[in-house]
């Protein structure tokens, strides 16, 4: 299980790359996220209301079946967000390795 407070910087990027896939709205973000990361509507909400409002994406809406559903757009601030994301990679690569390298020399030492 991931950590709540990495798993909150995660999932704004998961979501914009859903959306650079294409169009989507709520129900079918959280479908097409379920099979890498857990999220429920109470958090998906937030986080598209967020991205919209620092410009990373837009909203409109569609008919269908009677009602409006609100679809969500990338944006070019959108796309720049995910490359940011993918650039910084190679350092959270160099954490990641530090962190399970330590993390098997505190085992080595739990052993002495």
């Amino acid at each position: 299980m991931i950590d709540p407070q990495l798993k909150r910087g995660l999932l704004d990027v998961c979501v914009l790359s859903l959306l650079r896939r294409g169009d989507s709205y709520g129900y079918q973000i959280i479908k097409d996220l379920s099979s890498c990361i857990e999220i429920s509507e109470s958090t998906l909400y937030p986080i598209l209301r967020r991205l919209e409002n620092c410009g990373c994406l837009t909203v409109y809406s569609v008919e269908h079946s009677g009602r409006l559903r609100k679809f969500y757009r990338i944006t070019t601030e959108g796309i720049r967000t995910i490359d940011q994301f993918l650039s910084s990679w190679p350092e959270i690569q160099r954490v990641y390795d530090l962190i399970k390298e330590c993390a098997g020399n505190d085992a080595r030492r739990v052993s002495e």
